[in-house]
């Protein structure tokens, strides 16, 4: 009798654990946004329940230290952290840098330089009652966008996140500390990205704007899936390439198609942690203008850029089989794209579907996450793309 008590009740402990694992998500599987305040999503307005971390963007590197070049952006993180009370298991973080920020560099060069800004970190993380910090430096050792740069951001780089880490580490409230990374393979040879997962929590990898808006042609700019090179035969893509790889090879550039998939392979093979992951959606499309209808206008050439970026919730209400526009689908890339024929115009972006199966991927890969740029882009309809991301962390594998 003794022995069937015990049997009971340990099929009744692994029911209760098999119906937990089913209907609630992971709660180590982190599901992170980035955040730019807007009139469609207000910090009082956000559908914070499906997130597991929000990212203030951005403050600044001014004068050495970490600040707002906005003043009403104080107002509008106080009113994010409030919001936290109804959500206790939600961090609050605050994201600095940014494309084309600049005195990253310089605030990183001297030990005192860098002991000036993580003192003004804490500061701030004190100041607003936050739960972690993401160190957006774009690019270490790489001038992108006329920032400064030098050679020692290598090292200055992994001295500025041990740093940070140990500051963090000694206040009361515990502290996430991220890093964005780039999509593509040479940001990887400027930072030391074995030492700096030391001290980070995760290394977000912006898997989006991986075709720019000056491309010479069309292209996913936020793929999931491995493209090989391969893929590309008999399309004209590959016959730029081909002409271009001369000069390319000659000032030290190579060139692969770019996915999430491929860059998680890549850093994977530096023996990073794989749960220390995070790898991006993007809540906007890249648009270019005059591209000829062959293959529905992917991997075709083009006249330049058509809009810099839409949100979204532009893509949706305007553009997605709409108003002459297709919505197609790449089952290599696993990323959907629009083209109009009359308007010869090219589309790419996420959506619903490409999203949860970034979400699936990362579950699958045994990633840490995922995050997107950025929620303001969303719609407000049901069915966006957090709807879709959230729906698809709380699946069974």
């Amino acid at each position: 009798m003794k022995n069937h008590f015990y049997l009971l009740f340990a099929l009744l402990i692994l029911s209760a654990c098999t119906e937990t694992t089913d209907t609630q998500p992971s709660d180590d599987f982190a599901l992170m946004a980035y955040y730019v305040p807007n009139e469609t999503f207000p910090p009082d307005d956000l559908p914070l329940d499906q997130l597991t971390h929000i990212i203030f963007s951005f403050s600044k590197v001014i004068d050495g230290e970490m600040a707002f070049n906005n003043p009403a952006n104080d107002t509008l993180l106080r009113t994010l952290v409030e919001q936290r009370a109804d959500h206790p298991g939600l961090r609050v973080m605050i994201a600095c840098g940014g494309w084309g920020a600049d005195g990253f560099s310089d605030m990183a060069s001297t030990p005192e330089n860098r002991e000036q800004f993580i003192q003004s970190t804490i500061d701030f993380i004190q100041r607003y009652d936050l739960d972690g910090v993401d160190i957006d430096w774009e690019y270490p050792a790489i001038p992108a966008a006329g920032t400064g740069a030098r050679p020692e951001d290598k090292e200055n780089f992994t001295a500025l996140m041990k740093g940070l880490r140990e500051a963090l580490d000694d206040l009361d409230r515990s502290q996430t500390l991220t890093f964005a990374s780039a999509g593509w393979e040479r940001y990887y040879g400027n930072v030391e990205s074995l030492e700096v997962m030391k001290y980070a929590d995760y290394m977000n990898i912006m898997t989006y704007d991986q075709v720019s808006g000056n491309s010479p042609f069309t292209g996913h700019h936020t793929a999931l899936g491995y493209i090989d090179e391969s893929d590309l035969e008999g399309l004209p893509i590959l016959d730029t390439i081909h002409k271009m790889r001369p000069e390319m090879e000659a000032n030290g550039v190579t060139w692969a198609p770019r996915s999430a998939e491929r860059i998680v392979n890549i850093v994977k093979e530096f023996g990073i942690d794989p749960g220390k992951l995070i790898i991006g959606g993007a809540f906007y499309g890249r648009a270019w203008k005059g591209v000829p209808p062959a293959n529905n206008g992917l991997y075709q050439g083009n006249k330049g850029t058509h809009t810099g970026w839409m949100g979204y919730r532009t893509i949706r209400s305007d553009y997605e089989n709409k108003n002459g526009y297709t919505r197609h689908w790449d089952s290599i890339a696993q990323a959907p794209y629009l083209y109009s024929p009359s308007d010869s115009v090219f589309i790419s972006y996420d959506d619903p579907e490409s999203v949860a199966k970034k979400v699936a991927f990362a579950k699958k890969a045994g990633l840490g996450g995922v995050m997107f740029w950025q929620l303001s882009n969303d719609t407000r309809e049901e069915g966006g793309l957090l709807d879709a991301m959230y729906t698809s962390k709380i699946e069974d594998y």
